[in-house]
């Protein structure tokens, strides 16, 4: 009894080890079937091209993963392969492809935050990702790259992997290894690259598209200190080296334009929306096929119309003596009213020598470009163009201890009680505050917003005169929702993205919302036609066109505007200078962004059919005194046609 008894506990014991031995198996079976030969770890395969192209079928640019320049170890500087290590993996000459240490430090850190704080993949580890693997986390690929790391290990020295890993890395901008990121970013080779250099290029693999110093020039240098640190405190640097590095100024390569490439700003927008959408690996491997909204007829008319704009205003400058080191710079950005795209693009007067986007990224002060979002909430909430407001000092108390503001038009001078089509058309400073002391800072804020507007404003009085800084596209899109009935569209810059077989991979969707009254959308379109033909915009009259818009001139001349729009296309210019200084004396609006804005539009709109601004239903044309807000014979020197809503006739109706 005893014997079959412990024949049976034999027997099952061995059919136990059996199962985990299979079930071992089968995991193993599992995790290493599909893992490619790590012999073919030297082995590139080039990428196809992405073609982007405009709306009218031509050729922008080409994206590819082809700025590869492979260097022996030798070459790079000792600085870059240790501020590699110091950031990556500290640990990289002791562990055997795998840290466990760190892994369990990781595990640890991560329980501790509650979220995925801090990773553990070793410098092997993200060569066998890079080169075999796919992003997409799991736990499964986390396995299989501890796997591959290994065998990378048995058969590579660890100079021959990190020679491997430093000429595989993706910098960002299209540059893969450390030689064509020196040469992108620096214009030198990798072997004269200095310890800030390298500090710099050694922190951009964590995030290439976010530290790239062609992005945002602040935050490669904050993650460039951060390497530095670390490398003075591994040692690797004394405290006066890491001292010296970090006070270092960046000193980036002027960037060359590939010579396929058109619209240079355009398409460094779409790229960052195409990174941010479809991945960088997607965008530089696969080989896709952009088609965005681009008028490459218009965008050439912008290009030259800024170019002539500067040429000017530089000249200006010059003789005044006001033409430094920096040289003006202007963006202009042009939407399709209806549809929210974006048909031209300039950030800027040279992309070679300043890659910054000022139409997309600069936050400045609109001045008073931004006034007729004040205007549209009165109007909005009840008050009609011949109401009026008064033109006179003022001084509004201090308030939550503030000081007391007395705001003063540029001009200088007072006419008492003036209607709002006047204030506006005469950019009236003190009637503008009044108005929105009257609807609320906080209101007019949130009224903004719903425009469109998406950067943070300050709700305060001194808003109306375009105190918070916005960027030149948010406030374009604003303005569009007058001559669209009304309807807000967000701008976009890519129609469909397709794949190498022709099979759509991503197509914009339309993001639309009535924003205010097709009505109130018409009286401000109205008041905005004011401003060109009784005005500060008088000389856009020029165009030919139905056209309605508002110059922005901003305190000691930094900032020069012109928004405005046709029934068809809405167009804003900036001025100014990168370093926020002035451009000189009756730099305005009207003299600096308009002329600009007029060449564009007369070019833009010379071949397309003509039309009229929407008159809604709900709305009446009525002979009015511009002056008084009366109404006047349409015979009167002094009638003009003014826009109402029906029933509407403002404070006192329009009586003789």
């Amino acid at each position: 009894m005893a014997f079959w008894r412990r024949h049976v506990v034999g027997v099952g014991t061995i059919l136990i080890i059996a199962v985990f031995v299979g079930m071992a198996a089968g995991f193993f079976f599992a995790l290493t079937r599909d893992l490619p030969a790590i012999r073919q770890l030297q082995r590139f395969k080039p990428a196809a091209i992405t073609r982007i192209y405009s709306a009218d079928k031509v050729l922008l640019a080409q994206r590819f993963y082809e700025r590869r320049e492979p260097v022996a170890l030798t070459v790079i500087p000792e600085y870059l392969k240790q501020a590699i290590i110091a950031t990556e993996d500290a640990k990289f000459y002791e562990h055997p492809g795998v840290d466990l240490k760190g892994i369990l430090r990781a595990v640890i850190r991560n329980l501790s935050a509650g979220q995925y704080v801090e990773g553990a993949s070793t410098i092997t580890q993200q060569l066998a990702k890079t080169l075999f693997l796919t992003p997409r986390k799991s736990i499964m690929r986390k396995l299989k790259e501890a796997f591959l790391a290994f065998q990378i290990e048995r058969r590579y020295t660890k100079d021959e992997i990190l020679a491997l890993y430093l000429n595989q890395v993706y910098f960002g901008s299209g540059a893969y290894g450390v030689e064509a990121a020196a040469q992108l970013f620096f214009g030198k080779s990798v072997h004269d690259l200095t310890l800030a250099e390298c500090a710099l290029i050694a922190g951009m693999p964590k995030s290439p598209s976010r530290y790239s110093p062609l992005v945002d020039k602040n935050l490669a240098v904050k993650r460039r200190n951060v390497v530095l640190e670390q490398m003075r405190r591994l040692g690797i640097i004394t405290n006066a080296q890491a001292t010296a590095a970090k006070n270092a100024a960046l000193a980036t390569a002027k960037q060359r334009v590939r010579l396929a490439d058109k619209a240079p700003y355009f398409v460094s927008y779409v790229t960052g929306l195409l990174e941010k959408q479809l991945g960088e690996k997607a965008l530089y491997e696969r080989g896709l096929t952009v088609y965005t909204t681009l008028d490459l007829t218009m965008q050439q008319a912008a290009e030259r119309a800024v170019h002539t704009g500067l040429q000017r205003l530089a000249a200006r400058m010059k003789a005044r003596g006001l033409l430094k080191k920096e040289p003006p710079q202007a963006a202009l950005v042009g939407l399709d009213v209806a549809r929210g795209a974006i048909v031209a693009m300039v950030g800027g007067s040279n992309f070679e020598q300043s890659p910054f986007n000022r139409a997309v990224s600069a936050h400045r002060q609109p001045g008073s470009a931004f006034k007729p979002l004040v205007y549209a909430l009165a109007i909005e909430k009840g008050f009609a163009q011949n109401d009026l407001l008064l033109d006179a000092p003022v001084v509004f108390r201090g308030m939550s201890g503030r000081r007391d503001w007395s705001p003063q038009n540029f001009s200088g001078t007072y006419q008492g009680e003036i209607t709002l089509r006047k204030a506006l058309a005469l950019s009236k400073n003190i009637p503008a505050v009044r108005l929105i002391n009257k609807l609320g800072p906080s209101t007019a804020a949130a009224f903004a917003h719903r425009m469109g507007i998406e950067s943070p404003l300050e709700p305060n009085l001194s808003l109306a005169l375009g105190t918070s800084e916005i960027t030149l596209l948010e406030l374009t899109a604003a303005y569009a929702t007058f001559a669209n009935r009304g309807v807000w569209t967000r701008p976009f810059a890519v129609i469909e993205v397709a794949d190498k077989q022709g099979r759509t991979v991503w197509r914009h969707r339309a993001q639309k919302r009535p924003v205010i009254s097709a009505q109130t959308a018409a009286v401000v379109t109205d008041m905005l036609k004011a401003v060109i033909l009784e005005g500060t915009g008088r000389a856009a009259r020029d165009v030919g066109r139905p056209i309605a818009g508002k110059t922005g001139t901003t305190d000691h001349y930094k900032d020069a505007l012109f928004v405005g729009f046709s029934p068809t296309l809405a167009v804003g210019v900036w001025v100014g200078l990168d370093h926020h200084g002035t451009l000189g004396n009756k730099e305005t609006g009207a003299r600096a962004a308009l002329p600009i804005w007029i060449e564009f539009m007369k070019n833009a709109l010379q071949s397309r059919p003509y039309y009229d601004f929407d008159v809604p239903d709900g709305v009446v044309t009525i002979s009015m005194d511009p002056d008084a807000g009366l109404l006047a014979d349409e015979g009167s020197p002094n009638a003009t046609p003014a826009v109402f809503k029906s029933g509407e006739s403002g404070q006192g109706g329009l009586r003789r």
